[in-house]
């Protein structure tokens, strides 16, 4: 599908309160998800995405277009998922390694500011 496709997919529904991207780790495909992340933005809609990179990783050694989309995402939950850390008991995550970042306020902060559960 073209993102294109994707948006209007996204915005016929008015129930949709926001845009996840995840699998395929989306910070791979950045200039995409950054067009997705746009359109999510312009229509009132939240953004999360899932990265098997960390946050610091991101805002300090990614692309240009990595760190584009970091910008325009709400929440990272940022780390690869580890079987070995893996819990049913975490919301939003799957593995103890895992963090679920406020990314504007740690953009701001210059640290990654942890969203409480």
């Amino acid at each position: 599908m073209t993102v294109e496709e994707v948006a209007a997919e996204l915005l016929k529904n008015p129930l949709t309160d926001g845009l996840t991207l995840s699998g395929g780790d989306p910070f791979a495909q950045s200039e995409d998800c950054l067009a997705l992340a746009r359109i999510a933005h312009e229509n009132n809609l939240n953004v999360w995405a899932y990265s098997g990179w960390t946050f610091e990783y991101l805002r300090d050694q990614g692309s240009e277009g990595q760190k584009a989309l970091l910008a325009e995402v709400d929440v990272l939950v940022d780390g690869p998922f580890l079987m070995e850390q893996r819990s049913l008991a975490l919301p939003w995550r799957g593995s103890r390694n895992q963090r679920v970042i406020d990314v504007p306020a740690s953009l701001a902060a210059g640290e990654a500011v942890i969203r409480p559960d």
